[in-house]
């Protein structure tokens, strides 16, 4: 299925498309200068990030008011949420947390460029002030096992995390299962059928 089949798949309007089209731009200018994705990635960015980013989103139901994504680094999946939340859930707050100072001036020049609000914590996640946040997201930034501390720190007592995983998802899931209790459902990726989007509930050590 094409790129555009899985946005109009997943409820993607046309004015949305045009934000993540502005989104794709201004990616593309400052990707030589810092290195936000892979070059080999590029070609396929539509599907690899943007898409792959826009499931993240559409797989919660509940957004509550306070979307949080950590470890935000090239705006996937943080500033396509706030794009997709701009048309859908303008009530909810997004914010981005980036240790990287470069890549939270992009996250913040792409925000605005892309006229979505969002609030940029130029920290580490786990030095930021706990954000007691609804939706918990994070994309390739650790395994599952730190994920969940990161989500302790940060995610509200009946928040939701959601955390893109590759192949070995399970591994992910077996190992975090010997510090922490949680309620997990895999949902399969559109993008690679090997991956999931992990939701994850009721975080607690074990």
């Amino acid at each position: 299925m094409s790129d555009r089949a899985l946005l109009e798949q997943l409820n993607v309007s046309r004015e949305t498309i045009e934000r993540l089209e502005k989104f794709e731009e201004v990616l593309l200018k400052w990707n030589p200068r810092i290195n936000l994705v892979s070059k080999n990635s590029l070609q396929d960015l539509w599907n690899r990030h943007i898409v792959d980013s826009v499931q993240v989103f559409t797989c919660v139901e509940d957004l509550g008011v306070s979307w949080v994504d950590i470890g935000s680094g090239g705006g996937f999946p943080g500033i396509v949420v706030a794009i997709m939340a701009a048309e859908h859930a303008p009530k909810t707050k997004v914010t981005l947390i980036e240790s990287d100072q470069r890549k939270s001036a992009f996250l913040r020049t792409a925000a605005r460029e892309c006229g979505v609000p969002v609030t940029v914590l130029n920290q580490r996640i786990e030095e930021a002030d706990p954000q007691n946040a609804d939706v918990l997201s994070a994309r390739a930034v650790a395994d599952l096992d730190a994920l969940l501390y990161f989500s302790e720190r940060h995610l509200a007592k009946n928040g939701l995390g959601v955390f893109p995983k590759g192949a070995s998802w399970k591994k992910e899931v077996d190992k975090a299962a010997e510090r922490w209790r949680f309620e997990v459902e895999p949902i399969t990726s559109l993008t690679e059928t090997e991956a999931v989007v992990l939701k994850i509930k009721g975080v607690a050590r074990a």
